[in-house]
């Protein structure tokens, strides 16, 4: 434990500045910045479409088309809101997904407890071509490798939760009056039909700490798909889980519990205290449900390794969390929001790792970043100590890209002061190195990120909620990472 101790304060001690070309493998340079201006759009999810070189973000009412090159507005595509006399798809624009020259958008219904629906555009025309009926609240999207499926997480979060049973701890609610059952829908994409819609009714569960006693079924969350094609794997963030999908059955064959993360162990300190105006990161006696948000699949020697970013979440109504007080815990745990479905005295589990992590296929944990994101957001005075108790600064998004050779993540951080994006080099999960923290100055709250090259080019795109901006970065190679490789810290 004490090598490994060593191994994270060296880390933390020297990790690299911002666009230091001597130290950091790849570098970053800020190329624009667009403030979008429809009324009711919020940067959310961007994606690319190599055709026009354009790059699409959702927001709510519909989607802004920007030109890469320049960042300009080319066309605001609009959703009406759902009324008497709108046909669908109406609503509101949650995701959206490009492949070859192909944008779906994934329209949550004005009642979001109803089907949703999917609407196709032809990139270059910028003009609808189908849409198709999903799911109750389509909430991401995902094409497969060969454009030939796309996939639909059908997250299905109710109006009103089930109230809570009894008054002992761990608490337990009731399932909800009306809760639409959470899905995926598979949709050919030639005949623009649904083909499947896989459920969790009878699906085999495995691992640990998997959360089935809040009042929630498991709800999609984010999707990512196997590099050879078979598989898919959804995050089923509430329930600490992922669930496996089989594209030869198109039904679900495994939901995994992921298990807590001990912030007493070394190298994986939190801040747990809020308000108090400083930042001191201890080893309490406390752990994390790792409830992942965003998630992506890559091969390294034939295998399939998940590399996922560990937000955490409650239930929408907050019902099910409480402050550790409430179960006994003294300051400085006193204020640290647990899971009170979880939870008992003496034995607190937070929501979110406050990490990114990389799992096997079958969900075994291969690498954690430990409390790498919060410090080093706080040596560069970004960490937001009003998040303290919360999910520090909550990792939400994630994305993989490939540059000569090497394996990189991005990891978005939704709760830092400036925006904030985390590189690590991912090429062999055993041994991964951490690289960088991108802050872009006037962006805040990363909701979503997209990276991809033009013309030999590498790029990185960031949607900002809180800021309703987007802003791309070229990506620069500048040397293979040095040796400064973490251990495995669970």
């Amino acid at each position: 434990m004490r090598l490994q101790t060593l191994f994270v304060a060296a880390l933390a001690a020297s990790a690299p500045a911002i666009g230091n070309a001597g130290e950091a493998p790849i570098t970053f340079t800020k190329l624009w910045t667009h403030t979008h201006a429809t009324p009711g759009h919020l940067s959310e999810i961007p994606a690319y479409d190599a055709r026009t070189h354009t790059i699409w973000v959702a927001g709510v009412v519909g989607v802004d088309v920007l030109d890469a090159a320049t960042g300009a507005l080319i066309k605001h595509i609009a959703v009406p809101a759902c009324g008497a006399a709108v046909v669908a798809p109406c609503g509101s624009v949650n995701s959206v997904a490009i492949h070859n020259g192909l944008a779906a958008f994934a329209i949550e219904s004005s009642d979001r407890t109803a089907p949703g629906s999917v609407a196709f555009y032809d990139t270059r025309m910028r003009v609808q071509t189908g849409h198709v009926a999903v799911g109750a609240l389509p909430d991401m999207l995902a094409f497969t490798h060969d454009g030939s499926r796309l996939l639909v997480a059908n997250e299905a979060t109710p109006y009103v939760y089930g109230s809570r049973i009894g008054t002992s701890v761990p608490w337990v609610f009731a399932a909800p009056a009306a809760d639409p059952a959470g899905s995926v829908s598979i949709i050919d994409v030639e005949t623009r039909s649904v083909i499947a819609t896989p459920g969790f009714a009878g699906v085999p569960t495995y691992g640990s700490h998997l959360r089935t006693n809040t009042g929630m079924d498991f709800e999609p969350e984010y999707i990512a798909i196997a590099s050879d094609g078979t598989r898919a794997f959804v995050t089923l963030q509430e329930a600490n889980a992922i669930a496996v999908l089989d594209f030869a059955s198109n039904a679900f064959t495994a939901v995994i519990g992921l298990g807590a993360k001990d912030f007493s162990r070394p190298g994986n300190q939190i801040d747990p205290l809020d308000g108090d105006g400083k930042v001191e990161f201890i080893s309490p006696t406390a752990k994390g449900l790792y409830m992942p948000d965003g998630i992506a699949a890559y091969k390294w020697r034939g295998r399939t390794f998940l590399a996922m970013a560990n937000e955490g979440d409650f239930r929408e109504d907050d019902a099910d969390r409480s402050e550790a007080s409430k179960l006994g815990a003294v300051s400085p745990l006193n204020r640290l929001r647990v899971s009170a479905t979880d939870s008992s005295p003496g034995d607190l589990y937070a929501a979110g790792a406050r990490s990114f992590s990389i799992r096997d296929e079958s969900g075994d944990l291969v690498y954690d970043s430990g409390d790498i994101l919060d410090k080093e957001a706080n040596r560069l005075g970004i960490y937001n100590d009003g998040r303290s108790r919360d999910k520090g600064v909550e990792p939400e998004g994630i994305a993989l890209h490939d540059i000569r050779g090497r394996t990189y993540a991005f990891v978005g951080l939704e709760r830092t002061t400036k925006s904030a994006v985390a590189v690590f080099d991912v090429t062999d999960p055993y041994d991964v190195a951490f690289v960088d923290m991108i802050v872009g100055e006037g962006d805040v709250s990363p909701e979503g990120i997209v990276v991809f090259r033009h013309r030999g080019t590498d790029y990185l795109a960031v949607a900002h909620e809180v800021s309703n901006t987007t802003t791309l970065h070229r990506i620069d190679r500048a040397r293979r990472p040095d040796d400064r490789y973490l251990p495995l810290i669970p």
